[in-house]
């Protein structure tokens, strides 16, 4: 039986760390964006992201973040979510589940520890920005 489930692989949709400044924080954070480069809309989208690793040998997690869009139209981005400086030092993991033209798309992106950083920032596409990008 399972192997008669077709799950289709993502393609032109992923994920980015990108550095702006917080008025609120009154310095630079990191903020996640969930970019679609591809020519179809998505919809029902769900982000779900956590964090975790080991920090000074001790085990770390933070609690589930759920998100929820309606759609995302083609070569688009919506912003998910402030990365908070503290859990760099983790491993930052989001699940994406959608639907494009008719059919359930879920893929998981994780940041490995401390790689969203400004030495492994390339452009992101659509937003023209640095950014730690995922796929």
């Amino acid at each position: 039986m399972k192997k008669d489930i077709i799950i289709p692989e993502v393609e032109n949709v992923f994920l980015a760390a990108v550095q702006e400044w917080s008025d609120d924080f009154m310095e630079k954070v990191w903020y996640a964006y969930l970019i679609n480069d591809s020519d179809f809309l998505i919809e029902s989208v769900m982000v779900v992201s956590k964090a975790f690793g080991t920090i000074e040998g001790e085990m770390k997690k933070t609690s589930l973040l759920r998100h929820a869009f309606v759609e995302l139209p083609p070569v688009s981005l919506v912003k998910i979510e402030m990365i908070e400086k503290s859990v760099l030092a983790l491993n930052n993991e989001f699940m994406l589940t959608f639907f494009m033209d008719g059919k359930l798309y879920d893929k998981k992106f994780t940041f490995k520890a401390n790689s969203i950083n400004e030495t492994n920032v390339e452009e992101v596409p659509i937003l023209f920005v640095d950014g730690v990008i995922v796929r």
